[in-house]
């Protein structure tokens, strides 16, 4: 049985949603963190508002702001240089929203040539040049493997190694159902350090899709049910059972999700944790 406290949701959830609203629409879940993100349209985190008053706003509807994701390619040497000014930017706001941690996706790019060691090289080399800002914000970094073939971080497993070989503490990784299903990565993989002490935060989605997993992308993502085919949370009960302790967080991107209305997602949502809860 997984407390109900322990689910948040990822702002790309309700994309259409402003800031407030996305806060009480999860306030009238009963739920009390949220993820934030700087991909949706325009780009602002915070919706072009100062942070301390999406701060003030979190508070008034009694939500704390988890993540925010992310930081993209974090794992090329070559963006270095740009990834950091733009992480310092991230992180200023970070910090303003009270936020525990910043989100790092690895470089996911079919023309990406480099060998196994190169991107491990160059991921523990961008730990280490990221690792200095992370600390002085206090804020996390939170690495997130991406399963796809063409990404060049798509193991739980490596990117612990990563995290070990940099150095920092400031790191966490991220344990995505949907990445971990299409990754290189077994359940004997997962090990009780990693559930324990390694682990920032667990993204779940779940994917209905007949087609064959090689072709699944974000948009396959829904929310999870006893009709998902990747056993979501078959997955999560195994982390719990390791002894995770940290939130569990929806993150569909498919578009039949995004475009529900408000009553209906939170019909949906509602099921979903009652699933995943049980």
């Amino acid at each position: 049985m997984i407390d109900r406290a322990r689910f948040a949701i990822n702002r790309i959830t309700c994309p259409s949603l402003g800031l407030e609203d996305f806060f009480r629409f999860t306030k009238d879940l009963g739920l009390s963190h949220v993820e934030v993100r700087n991909d949706l349209p325009g780009g602002a985190i915070t919706d072009g508002m100062p942070p301390a008053q999406a701060l003030d706003l979190a508070r008034k509807h009694g939500i704390g702001i988890l993540t925010i994701n992310g930081l993209q390619k974090f794992n090329l040497k070559s963006r270095e240089k740009e990834n950091l000014a733009e992480l310092e930017k991230m992180l200023e706001v970070a910090s303003a929203l009270k936020c525990a941690a910043v989100v790092m996706c690895p470089n996911n790019d079919s023309a990406d040539r480099r060998d196994a060691r190169s991107r491990l090289e160059e991921t523990v080399s961008g730990l280490q040049a990221y690792g200095p800002a992370f600390t002085r914000a206090g804020v996390q970094g939170w690495v997130e493997p991406l399963g796809f073939t063409e990404s060049s971080l798509s193991s739980v497993v490596v990117a612990v190694e990563a995290v070990k070989k940099s150095g920092f503490g400031c790191y966490r990784v991220v344990f995505d159902t949907f990445h971990h299903f299409l990754g290189p990565d077994t359940e004997k993989d997962i090990d009780a350090d990693f559930a324990r002490s390694r682990a920032g935060l667990i993204h779940v989605s779940g994917v209905e899709a007949g087609t064959s997993k090689e072709t699944w992308r974000d948009g396959a993502r829904v929310l999870v049910s006893s009709a998902d085919r990747m056993a979501s949370k078959k997955q999560i009960d195994h982390l719990i059972s390791l002894g995770y302790q940290g939130l569990i967080s929806f993150e569909p991107f498919a578009a039949e999700v995004q475009k529900m209305s408000r009553d209906e997602l939170a019909s949906a949502l509602r099921r979903s944790i009652d699933y995943l809860s049980a």
